[in-house]
């Protein structure tokens, strides 16, 4: 294995001639040049240079290797350029997986800040429902996670994935703007238990059946979607209601459906997922931020 420090020396003794030349460019003392190209030479297993009056000569072996030193310097240049920027900043790519209504919402804020305070830095932006999203993470195929919990539901992970909690997302009923209940700005969900119903992911399916069981009611699902835009086509045309998360408001059709909160209030937590080690990589820690300053601009709107 070569010493990029001993070819940086053998491509200025090359260029310059003798030992003391490559010494003065380099600001080296003429010795220090010497130990390190016979430590090189140590390395090849041969000689590099013979003398020839005051100038040092090729071998084959020293003019086999001087073809390659440039192009080795010149891939090590690069290197280090690529990862200052990486370290500083200027550059670097990560994968984000979120849920549909979070990549609705709260990433694409975090998505604009980063584009306008720092270009260079390029979100690959993937979705999925937890706990598959999660399932991702622990794989290695995305490097940060959102995802949601509900009450009583607690996410089993791996000791080096980080949770850094985002925000609490009140549930909220969708109903056709015409729904005798839409009339009022908070709603039980007892009153609704004669209603058909469209349901979502299977987790927001959970929950949902959870709920209307500790009231004693078991509900008529007539469909079933993880498309949030398809849920409100749905509820707009008076084919049912649906209980949906707090984010879906911000992209509400709000000519054909009315949201309502529920009283009293259910809430899932939402919380970034991330491995521990990936927190010390300056582009994930970053983007990590960004999207806990988002959520917290959401929180008090």
């Amino acid at each position: 294995m070569f010493d990029s420090r001993h070819i940086r020396t053998f491509h200025a003794v090359v260029t310059a001639g003798t030992y003391s030349g490559a010494a003065a460019v380099l600001g080296y003392t003429q010795p220090a040049v010497t130990q390190q190209m016979k430590a090189l030479e140590r390395t090849v297993g041969s000689p590099l240079f013979v003398r020839v009056g005051r100038r040092m000569r090729l071998t084959e072996a020293g003019e086999t290797l001087a073809r390659h030193a440039e192009g080795i310097l010149g891939s090590l240049s690069v290197a280090e350029e690529q990862v200052t920027a990486i370290t500083r900043l200027r550059s670097g790519r990560v994968r984000v997986c979120a849920f549909p209504s979070a990549n609705a919402t709260v990433v694409p804020e975090a998505l604009a800040r980063l584009a306008a305070d720092h270009p260079g830095i390029r979100v690959q932006l993937l979705e999925d429902e937890p706990p598959d999203s999660l399932e991702r993470l622990a794989r290695g195929a995305c490097d940060i996670t959102l995802a949601f919990t509900y009450p009583g539901l607690r996410e089993s992970v791996p000791d080096e994935v980080v949770e850094i909690p985002l925000l609490e997302d009140q549930l909220t009923v969708l109903m056709p703007i015409g729904h005798p209940l839409a009339r009022r700005r908070a709603v039980r969900l007892a009153d609704l238990a004669e209603e058909r119903w469209i349901a979502g992911c299977p987790r927001c399916r959970t929950n949902f059946l959870h709920e209307c069981a500790e009231l004693g009611f078991a509900p008529d699902i007539a469909y079933t979607t993880d498309d949030g835009l398809v849920v409100q086509s749905l509820v707009a045309e008076g084919l049912g209601v649906a209980m949906m998360p707090g984010l879906v408001l911000s992209f509400l059709r709000l000519d054909r459906v009315a949201g309502r909160s529920l009283e009293p209030a259910v809430r899932r937590r939402i919380s970034a997922y991330v491995l521990r080690e990936h927190l010390r990589i300056p582009a994930t820690a970053l983007v990590v931020d960004t999207i806990k300053e988002a959520a917290e601009r959401r929180v008090g709107c």
